[in-house]
């Protein structure tokens, strides 16, 4: 499938041969097109996170029960426009598209997320496609994952998702608001789960190495807005004809960790795949 950057803004400069030897050295020792340098050097000097994601707390954290509120949407706001998370005792999916957030609740409601409200796992960056490609003929959620693994440049890195289209079948659940302290897999046993057919939306997610599983869910992750702005979760199963992909590498994570009672008393010590799976996965 051909890909190609999306398109961006271009910028003509001189640089003095110090600067141009000085680039030339750092792109031999790297690997790193000049490109890349001078667009994070650039961001660096703007204080933007360029493929940087930027998560709250751990999956591995929410496995054991910890997902009491410790950062206001407004404060994630400032590190990306992009993303997805939960919020205040599980209390539905987020979806952060464009510079907005949302809230997918239990009862099928999609609502605009406030600024006040409390999450404890969030993961976001400033979305920049590095490619763009076209998929015909999704026939289901394994499909469309093992199509994403051929366009991914490697298995190392984090690679936030883009995914546009109309959706001729799509099942997504909302988590349901739980008791603090209990396990994620108990907690979404008994999740809200929804079927839409004929259904335009934009899936909003990352893909997370595996080594990266006690942080991060390892693996696609990938939450539905739809166009009209009605429908809203994580996505479990889906069919289309054709789906619209943007895929940006991120090569940076910074990690904040909750300052809370519930995250500094919890044995993090464990493998949390199997749970992450299971809890994950569905239960349909």
């Amino acid at each position: 499938m051909a890909s190609h950057p999306e398109a961006t803004h271009r910028l003509s400069l001189r640089l003095g041969e110090g600067v141009w030897r000085a680039l030339q050295e750092r792109c031999a020792q790297t690997g790193d097109t000049p490109n890349h340098l001078i667009n994070s050097a650039i961001a660096e000097v703007l204080d933007l996170d360029y493929r940087t994601i930027y998560q709250v707390s751990t999956s591995g954290a929410l496995v054991q029960g910890v997902y009491q509120g410790c950062v206001r949407v407004g404060d994630l706001l400032r590190h990306g426009d992009f993303g997805l998370g939960t919020f205040d005792g599980l209390d539905g999916e987020g979806i952060l598209l464009d510079g907005r957030c949302w809230q997918a609740r239990s009862d099928g409601t999609v609502q605009p997320a406030p600024a006040t409200a409390l999450a404890p796992f969030w993961v976001l960056t400033h979305f920049r496609a590095d490619h763009t490609h076209q998929l015909q003929d999704i026939r289901s959620w394994a499909d469309l994952t093992e199509r994403l693994d051929q366009l991914r440049p490697s298995n190392n890195v984090f690679t936030a998702v883009r995914i546009r289209g109309s959706f001729e079948a799509i099942k997504i659940r909302v988590a349901c608001k739980a008791a603090a302290g209990t396990d994620l897999v108990t907690a979404t046993s008994h999740q809200a789960e929804f079927s839409h057919q004929q259904l335009a939306g934009t899936l909003v997610g990352f893909w997370t190495p595996s080594f990266a599983r006690t942080i991060n869910i390892p693996g696609y992750h990938l939450h539905l807005l739809s166009d009209d702005l009605a429908h809203g979760g994580h996505v479990l199963d889906l069919q289309a004809h054709s789906l619209h992909v943007e895929l940006h590498t991120q090569d940076h994570l910074h990690l904040a960790l909750p300052d809370t009672a519930g995250f500094l008393a919890a044995d993090l010590s464990g493998d949390p795949s199997a749970a992450l799976a299971k809890a994950e996965g569905g239960h349909g």
